[in-house]
């Protein structure tokens, strides 16, 4: 456990922590730090990035800085119905999906800057034998119940539906768009028994049900030690974790699925993609991705291990923390549903925290792959290469850690501008280039201390130990904003003591403002690292003091007088954003919104109306079809569907009124030769009466077109019926 030393007070640890300034943690524990598996089914988008991959890469960086004996793992999830369905929607195999994606998602984490020691695939060998095994020993003990239930069946493609090829009514929020095993806008977790009139999402059509044989997992029979573990953190009679740290959210979901009554949950699936379930009788079974996936943080550590000549073991038992980073919507499956399988296996630790995220929106709207409302990681990093930090900044700032959130560009304008540039850049820069004004790039001696001096001192000392608190309690996003209190507390201690004004009557304080000054920005080198690493090197670059522990953080001393600063002037750390930036990503977002709502209806089978009723040939001879040429147009006054045309029709000049405005400008239609059915009888549209009809075809994506004669020859008033 993390044990406490304090020089002046004893009692209760947990009430100094972050905030008390003479403690320090004791390091005798391991920890294992996992991000949720991201499936290999698709790019990763903002708000992957916020909920999950950022903040488990600040606490990883402030715990390596700590020398913390830390392992970051995660791996692409290439197994589950996501990964069929996206194959069969883009006409290839799951392989080549999982090969594609894997590779365009793990390039995306390394540009990013996320620091996985491993970064796996769920594909690999070492997983499917560590799972396999896995299900082999609690299969052997009896953690399973082999039922044969019935289950929905897709009768025109002759399978039985996973979860993911099921969509129905919500039972608890009655969104239309629920998956057989999570509505992703309430986040409930489902089984496809539970949705309102359901959908197979092969055919289309109502799935019938029928038998089949599985593996389950009794979770009922586990809700007596869940229990006390989620709400005390006691595990077997001893205290196990600090619940207390344990963000509402995930006790809140946690209880509610206990209180209502833990069911039994099917950990096979009948899908041909997957970890083969390794037992006689299971031909054609998998296993459920959440018994898979989740082997995968075990598997992917083995793998880690073996190539760094480390005991894998050692990080998944004794004193090693495991602390799950995931999303709100995986809060069951790590807080309860894995732990079941941890304890059932006997020889692993359970998670020491869960810290969850709840979603991050994008400018008003839900993030959306379907409708390519997302901004995509990949995309991000190769048009804005120089702006990484910036975003990491931005994003932890926003971070949705207590409640859903949300990221616009113009938000993202106004913190680099405001926050990042004007506090954080601005200190640095006057801090560096007074220094090379004043003192030829030398770190100048510090003399007698004013109150002023002696109060900044004390309040750079308190700094990291409440930064260092607030990452431990997995607060991230205010971790971050207290770091940027230290920057502000630069500024305004330049801003009050004027150095420029002194430097004609007084460099010997001149001197001790500008030590005081440059001891802040080494500090801000040190406290931003886990949250900006890039502009923290630039920071040590311009004061050529290299990479500096945390331990140091909070001194006054790091920078010795004389010490020599980069000889060259400091370049600019944060450059501001401009209006056409922001503009062009808005812009970018709907024109991809509209793009691919385009592409999916184009995708669309065509759907023709049904015949209408049979009728004669007396009847069709009655119509009277003529060429006419369009003299005028204009759009009827009050709508916006209504043009009101004069068409020459050989016989006369008459008016016609066609829905046709939302497709067509006058000036589009004004010298059309167009087919007119004359004998149609006058009606009144909008106050204005049209003596005819103007023949015109839709197709497949709604576009119109005029059933126009191609030949010249056919002269308003030809018979064409």
């Amino acid at each position: 456990m993390i044990q406490f030393i304090f020089a002046k007070e004893m009692g209760n640890p947990s009430s100094f922590e972050g905030r008390h300034p003479n403690y320090k943690y004791m390091k005798n524990n391991k920890y294992t730090v996992t991000a949720a598996l991201p499936y290999a089914n698709g790019p990763l988008h903002l708000g992957h990035v916020a909920g999950v991959y950022l903040p488990a890469d600040v606490f990883v960086r402030f715990l390596r800085m700590k020398k913390e004996d830390v392992v970051f793992v995660c791996a692409s999830d290439e197994h589950g119905a996501a990964i069929t369905l996206r194959a069969k929607k883009e006409s290839t195999t799951p392989q080549e999906i999982v090969d594609k994606y894997h590779q365009i998602n793990k390039k995306a984490f390394v540009d990013f800057g996320i620091g996985f020691d491993i970064y796996s695939r769920t594909s690999n060998p070492i997983h499917h034998q560590t799972a396999s095994d896995y299900f082999k020993v609690l299969n052997d003990k009896g953690s399973f119940t082999k039922k044969t239930t019935e289950q929905y069946y897709d009768e025109d493609f002759k399978q039985f539906l996973a979860d993911r090829y099921i969509s129905g009514k919500c039972p608890n929020c009655s969104n239309d768009g629920a998956y057989g095993d999570q509505c992703e806008k309430c986040g409930t977790a489902l089984s496809p028994m539970d949705l309102i009139n359901p959908i197979s999402t092969l055919s289309g059509k109502t799935p019938i049900k029928r038998e089949t044989t599985h593996w389950f997992l009794p979770m009922d029979q586990h809700e007596e030690w869940l229990r006390p573990w989620i709400k005390e953190g006691i595990l077997d009679g001893k205290q196990q974790h600090d619940p207390k740290t344990w963000r509402n959210q995930v006790n809140g979901q946690c209880m509610s699925w206990i209180d209502g009554g833990l069911h039994a949950r099917a950990m096979t699936r009948d899908l041909d993609w997957g970890v083969k379930v390794p037992v006689e009788g299971a031909d054609g079974k998998v296993l459920y991705v959440w018994l898979d996936a989740p082997i995968g943080y075990i598997s992917a550590t083995k793998e880690w291990a073996a190539k760094n000549n480390k005991n894998w073991k050692d990080y998944w038992t004794g004193d090693s923390k495991l602390i799950h980073f995931i999303g709100k919507d995986n809060i069951v499956f790590h807080a309860i549903i894995f732990p079941i399988l941890l304890k059932e296996h006997g020889e692993f630790n359970l998670p020491y925290n869960v810290p969850a995220y709840e979603f991050l929106n994008l400018e008003g709207d839900k993030f959306s792959t379907s409708r390519n409302w997302a901004v995509w990681l990949h995309e991000y990093m190769a048009e804005n290469p120089d702006k990484i930090d910036e975003l990491k900044y931005v994003l932890t700032s926003i971070a949705p850690e207590s409640k859903d959130a949300e990221f616009t560009w113009k938000e993202f304008q106004a913190r680099i501008n405001n926050e990042l540039a004007d506090i954080l850049g601005n200190f640095v820069n006057r801090a560096v280039v007074l220094t090379h004004k004043y003192f030829d790039a030398n770190v100048p001696n510090r003399g007698e201390l004013t109150d002023v001096d002696k109060d900044v001192i004390a309040q750079m000392a308190e700094f990291p130990a409440k930064i260092e608190g607030l990452i431990r309690k997995y607060k991230i996003r205010e971790a971050q904003s207290e770091a940027m209190n230290f920057a502000r507390l630069g500024n305004k201690y330049l801003a009050e003591t004027e150095p420029w004004k002194l430097a004609k009557t007084d460099m010997e304080r001149v001197e001790t403002i500008m030590n005081i000054a440059l001891q802040i920005t080494a500090n801000l080198t040190i406290v931003f690292a886990p949250f900006l690493p890039e502009k923290a090197k630039t920071i040590a670059f311009f004061l050529n003091c290299g990479t500096l522990d945390w331990d140091l953080a909070g001194s006054v001393d790091i920078l010795a007088a004389s010490h020599a600063l980069d000889s060259n002037k400091p370049s600019i750390l944060v450059s501001k954003i401009e209006d056409p930036f922001v503009e062009a990503q808005v812009a970018k977002l709907e024109a991809s919104k509209l793009e691919k709502a385009a592409e999916d209806k184009a995708a669309q089978p065509i759907q023709h109306p049904v015949q209408k009723a049979e009728t004669t040939f007396d009847d069709f001879m009655k119509m009277d079809i003529r060429v006419g040429e369009i003299l005028e147009a204009e759009k009827v006054k009050k709508s916006d569907k209504l043009l009101k045309m004069l068409v020459d029709t050989g016989l006369d000049k008459r008016t016609i009124v066609s829905g046709i405005a939302e497709h067509f400008t006058p000036e589009d239609v004004i010298g059309k030769k167009v087919s007119v059915l004359m004998n149609l009888a006058p009606r009144k549209i909008r106050g204005v009466v049209s003596e005819g009809m103007i023949l015109i075809a839709e197709n497949s994506v709604g576009e119109l077109s005029f059933l126009s004669p191609e030949e010249t020859t056919f002269n308003p008033g030809s018979d064409i019926s």
